[in-house]
């Protein structure tokens, strides 16, 4: 069972670490998250990057899609909408089912599952910001919350190199720091 994402928290991953070689999707920090961090969301229009993926330690793909949905804090009757899956008997209808399900089969992977949340900003979900306003957002975060927010900017994966990244990074010196483990 494959996913991407940058942060397992409560998923069952199994040991050895992320790897490198993901699908190339469309991200971009587009999503302002209920603690104010701007994370990682797939953007229509935004440039492909290859994501990092790590295998779960789950035999079933329904038991992978509550994890996801539950680290992720997604009712059950939104997860059809914010959970993406992908297997040889069953997919969801997200737009990135094609390109992910074509990667996982040419590594002999059964099935993925991915965090499928959209762009939002200002509490509309489906808003993309602007570079400019997610830096005008990041930058007038104070305290606790700014931190938190800059350290998900910092440890993203350095291989997730996008336009709004190199904005934040050359206006806000927030640049890539290994996380400890």
């Amino acid at each position: 069972m494959g996913i991407a994402l940058l942060d397992p928290r409560t998923l069952p991953v199994q040991a050895g670490g992320w790897e490198t070689d993901g699908p190339a999707l469309p991200v971009e920090f587009t999503r302002v998250s209920r603690d104010k961090r701007v994370t990682l969301a797939i953007t229509p229009g935004a440039p492909e990057t290859a994501v990092l993926w790590t295998p779960l330690q789950l035999d079933r793909l329904d038991n992978a899609i509550s994890a996801l949905a539950d680290r992720e804090n997604i009712k059950p009757n939104n997860t059809q909408y914010s959970v993406g899956y992908w297997s040889a008997q069953r997919a969801s209808h997200h737009d990135q089912v094609t390109t992910i399900g074509s990667w996982a089969a040419d590594r002999g992977i059964e099935a993925v599952v991915w965090t499928a949340l959209k762009p939002r900003f200002m509490d509309e979900s489906g808003r993309i910001p602007n570079v400019e306003q997610v830096i005008q957002c990041l930058d007038g975060l104070k305290g606790e919350v700014r931190t938190t927010a800059e350290q998900y900017v910092r440890r993203a994966p350095l291989q997730i190199s996008t336009r709004y990244r190199t904005v934040i990074e050359q206006r806000l010196g927030w640049t890539h720091q290994e996380q400890q483990a």
